[in-house]
């Protein structure tokens, strides 16, 4: 019988997702990733060399998949909305990722690809910036603060939901207090944004 290869790496990548959110990186063990995988853990070592390398594709597929579905494609006031929108979706959707982050903001060990994420936020950044020269956003206001209070803005909601509730009275299931927190999002990252 073949092994199904590929399958046993996803169920491994699964489960690491879930442990890591849950514990961090240092409060994982290769035994609880294998065990939730109902693999063995021979296999984890096999197929990604170690807890590590398994974090680093954990985290980095998670900001894969964040960078694909939430994009700054345009400079206009609407454009900066709805980047702040689709952040709150996939936060929304994936609260697992907060998680990850906020674990990975205590390790001592540097930041998994460092390097091409930087890149990726620098060219926000750089999008940012010229259309504060063409007068569409603040010129104003720092055009790297203004990104990271965005991202701030609409990713905050899922990585601390307990403070959510205790501010606004409503848990993170409630759909129509879910709409108005994006609805909200949405609006405030375009005044923040707005020249003035």
């Amino acid at each position: 019988m073949a092994w199904d290869t590929e399958g046993t790496r996803r169920r491994l990548r699964d489960a690491a997702l879930v442990e890591f959110a849950a514990h961090g990186y240092e409060g994982t063990t290769v035994a609880a990733i294998a065990a939730r995988a109902q693999v063995n853990k021979e296999r984890l070592y096999s197929y990604f060399g170690g807890k590590r390398a398994l974090w680093d594709l954990v985290l980095s597929t998670e900001l894969e998949r964040l960078a694909a579905a939430v994009q700054l494609t345009g400079a206009g006031l609407d454009d900066v909305g709805e980047f702040a929108g689709a952040t709150f979706d996939h936060h929304a959707r994936h609260p697992e990722l907060g998680r990850l982050l906020q674990w990975e903001g205590l390790q001592e060990a540097p930041p998994a690809l460092a390097a091409v994420r930087t890149e990726h936020y620098r060219e926000k950044v750089s999008r940012v910036a010229a259309a504060q020269h063409d007068g569409v956003l603040d010129a104003g206001l720092d055009p790297a603060h203004l990104v990271f209070a965005l991202i701030a803005l609409a990713a905050w909601w899922q990585t601390v939901p307990q403070l959510a509730e205790m501010v606004t009275g409503a848990g993170p299931h409630d759909a129509a207090e879910r709409a108005r927190r994006r609805a909200f999002v949405v609006e405030a990252a375009r005044r923040l944004a707005a020249p003035g």
